[in-house]
């Protein structure tokens, strides 16, 4: 059978071509009279339909009337704000492919825009900071085909993360893999690593991290940072990548001493007092313990992990390191040990996530009487529980 043609009426780009190209361009015209970013956005695509130079003009205006401006941006303005980000965004990105360093030049005005938006906009949940982190890694994707083009253009970069540290550690952190490490390295080149200014050690640090500058990046951590377990982890981890195991180590044995350095990561106020260790400093000084050959202390450690915070992960790695069949053992051992638990809510959500719903119908079943308050996630338990265990799921719904 013949397929029916597409009804006239329905909206899509088959038919408004139909129209023809007079009667599209004065529907646009229309609406882009009531809509102003619609408006310039059609200003962008036809200059940048005239080339380079043309767009860079238009994309100027722009970017100078919003840095110029001081209005106040109410929560009613701001999703026409991140509207118009957007599309001078887009702007911006069409520039690059064109032209690579007009296209940088345009791309680092436009993140600029950000510290002036930050005083006058009213943005509790973060949308236009979020506009800005979404488009990180087009700065450095726009950064690296400049580079590549002219390598003298990286030394305005880095002027900007030199004269605007704590925003660049931002984009940095938030362009992910687009930060080439070449381009790190380049940019690292023209910064000035002992300036005291404030976020530089951040920018540059994170730089270091991209570039694989494992020994620059360790010149750049504090005292007090090298006592504190969750950033002792983060150094072993990378000590321990480039295969430097007693320095890795070192790392971790630094945030075991309680000092003025690390006071602030130890129980209590004692000076004496035992280091906090966190849930990263366990898992790195585990990843070091398989390193150097100690896979049952290892296995140990993971065990009291799991037997401390009913961990799902850590007791998924444990069984997946026992030889065949010792892992069923295991699991049977360690579902035992969730049942007798002493937090009925906390061994309940452990046999539910698991899953292991008949060992979490039993304990309904045995135990279901010690709770006191409503449970949070009763209604969907009992909802997974209800096909298979339908006794043990109407007694959940009838619990406190």
């Amino acid at each position: 059978m013949a397929r029916r043609p597409a009804a006239p009426k329905r909206l899509n780009a088959a038919n408004l071509t139909g129209l023809g190209a007079d009667r599209l361009g004065e529907l646009l015209m229309q609406a882009a009279d009531a809509d102003p970013i619609l408006k310039r956005r059609l200003r962008l695509i036809l200059a940048a339909e005239a080339g380079p130079d043309a767009l860079a003009l238009e994309l100027d205006k722009r970017l100078t009337a919003m840095a110029a401006s001081r209005a106040r941006v109410s929560w009613r303005k701001r999703p026409d704000l991140v509207r118009d980000l957007w599309v001078l965004s887009e702007g911006v990105e069409t520039l690059s492919r064109l032209s690579p360093a007009e296209g940088l030049m345009r791309r680092m005005a436009w993140f600029d825009l950000f510290r002036g938006l930050t005083s006058r906009v009213k943005d509790p949940r973060g949308e236009v900071a979020d506009v800005f982190e979404t488009a990180a890694p087009a700065l450095w994707q726009a950064a690296d085909a400049a580079v590549q083009a002219d390598p003298a253009v990286a030394e305005a970069l880095a002027e900007a993360v030199q004269d605007h540290p704590m925003d660049y550690a931002r984009w940095i952190g938030a362009g992910g893999e687009a930060l080439t490490p070449d381009l790190a390295r380049r940019l690292l080149e023209r910064l000035d690593a002992t300036s005291g200014a404030r976020g530089l050690r951040t920018a540059v640090r994170r730089l270091a991290d991209r570039a694989d500058d494992l020994d620059l990046w360790l010149s750049l951590v504090t005292p007090e940072e090298r006592g504190s377990p969750d950033f002792a982890a983060a150094m072993a981890r990378r000590l321990l990548i480039a295969g430097r195991i007693a320095e890795a180590r070192q790392a971790l044995e630094g945030a075991l001493s309680p000092s003025p350095a690390n006071r602030r990561w130890t129980f209590g106020r004692s000076p004496d007092g035992a280091p906090r260790l966190t849930p990263a400093w366990e898992a790195a000084s585990i990843d070091l313990m398989e390193v150097e050959g100690r896979k049952d202390e290892a296995q140990d450690l993971r065990w009291v992990m799991f037997e401390r915070d009913l961990s799902a992960p850590v007791l998924r790695t444990y069984l997946a390191r026992l030889p065949d069949f010792d892992d069923v053992e295991a699991l049977d051992r360690a579902l035992a040990y969730v049942a007798a638990h002493a937090d009925f809510e906390a061994a309940l959500g452990f046999l539910m996530d698991w899953p292991a719903h008949r060992e979490a119908a039993a304990l309904v079943e045995r135990r279901i009487r010690e709770v006191r308050a409503s449970l949070a996630l009763k209604d969907d338990w009992a909802a997974r529980l209800a096909q298979k265990y339908p006794d043990a799921a109407e007694r959940l719904l009838a619990s406190a």
